[in-house]
């Protein structure tokens, strides 16, 4: 099982950016995923998660402004980010998990991806 982050770049402030994460190989077809973010000499935290049935949790702080979806289809998790803020400026990295429900808790997700980078100039 593979996890593919991409989409991140360098924007301005107020912009939007839409990031996509690609699960790939044999997995269960009802599964969970999640986006993190890691800014620099931060610790990791948590963005926004989606469980099998598109019940949606978010990090109070982006609540509003970040989206997060799928397409089970396309096994692909997407994170809309819109009004980007500098603080924003972090590594995204999706994960997954082979379970029903989503969760707000890192060491929940056995399967991760490798990270994008998003930047979000002033």
């Amino acid at each position: 099982v593979q996890l593919q982050a991409f989409g991140g770049g360098l924007v301005q402030a107020g912009d939007s950016l839409r990031l996509s994460c690609v699960l790939s190989g044999r997995f269960m077809n009802r599964y969970a995923s999640a986006w993190f973010r890691q800014a620099p000499g931060q610790e990791r935290e948590f963005v926004a998660a989606i469980s099998w049935d598109d019940t949606t949790t978010y990090a109070d702080a982006l609540q509003g402004r970040f989206a997060i979806s799928r397409d089970d289809a396309q096994k692909t998790t997407y994170l809309q980010m819109n009004e980007l803020k500098p603080e924003d400026t972090a590594v995204y990295y999706c994960a997954a998990r082979s379970s029903f429900f989503s969760s707000m808790v890192e060491s929940e997700y056995g399967y991760w991806g490798k990270g994008t980078q998003v930047t979000v100039s002033s």
